[in-house]
């Protein structure tokens, strides 16, 4: 078998009403690895994200995190363990500082989010702004987040994200909304990011130029069930992905 993987997915269900949102997918991610989850919208690809991070409670089958099973656990304890992401939607506190929004995830992180922010913006100053460094908002660190441009937003989002010092981080659409040259921007600077941090990615995105470049291996959901995985060339050749989301031969 191998090296353990850092996530293990097995033969996971969900569903909302009559319609099977995610229908008995099994993955395994080794460590170190970026690879993506692409597929139509609908496909189940934020579905399977919220059960790996508690988000949603899975009907049948099980999680594991370094062998460990997460099922039923509450999403702050998976954080907690080491299992970060990101959302399509931004959710970063508007009326805080740039610096504040990472200090805040910091110190939840640590657990001394109890503490009211009047009493603690000299505590995790100095990892916020290295954070901040790595994704090149330092210099606006003391802007309101309100502010920010929509770029700016999801390069803080990838910053809180990495707040938790995570070993596997989960990106959900994380340039959705962008302009295409800052889309592959940011996307190289995750994956520069993550590379120096040897953390462990799984992302969904519907930018295929984005995929390819970024992603080692991709697997590729379409009504809940995973019909491809493999490198991004033997996914760019399969022809029932390309009849189902690539529109075509590529």
């Amino acid at each position: 078998m191998g090296e353990m993987p850092i996530l293990e997915v097995r033969d996971v269900w969900r569903a909302f009403g009559g319609v099977r949102a995610v229908a008995g997918v099994s993955l395994r991610l080794p460590r170190g690895e970026v690879r993506a989850l692409i597929g139509p919208n609908g496909a189940g690809k934020t579905t399977l994200l919220n059960l790996v991070t508690g988000q949603l409670a899975c009907e049948r089958g099980v999680v594991l995190f370094k062998g460990e099973r997460i099922t039923g656990l509450p999403p702050h304890r998976i954080w907690r363990r080491g299992i970060s992401r990101t959302f399509q939607i931004t959710a970063a506190f508007g009326s805080l500082t740039v610096l504040e929004n990472v200090q805040v995830a910091i110190l939840s992180h640590q657990g001394r989010s109890r503490n009211m922010l009047s009493s603690a913006r000299c505590l995790a100053r100095a990892p916020a702004m290295d954070l901040l460094t790595q994704v090149g908002l330092d210099g606006q660190a003391d802007r309101a987040c309100a502010t920010l441009a929509y770029g700016d937003l999801k390069r803080l989002e990838l910053a809180i994200a990495l707040a938790n010092d995570p070993e596997l981080l989960l990106l959900d659409e994380p340039t959705a909304g962008m302009a295409p040259a800052e889309r592959m921007d940011l996307m190289a600077l995750a994956v520069a990011i993550v590379r120096e941090r040897a953390v462990t990615v799984l992302f969904t995105e519907h930018d295929m130029d984005v995929v390819f470049a970024a992603a080692e291996r991709i697997m590729v959901m379409h009504q809940g069930r995973v019909i491809a995985e493999g490198t991004p060339q033997a996914v760019r050749a399969n022809r029932e992905v390309q009849e189902i989301y690539l529109g075509g031969p590529r």
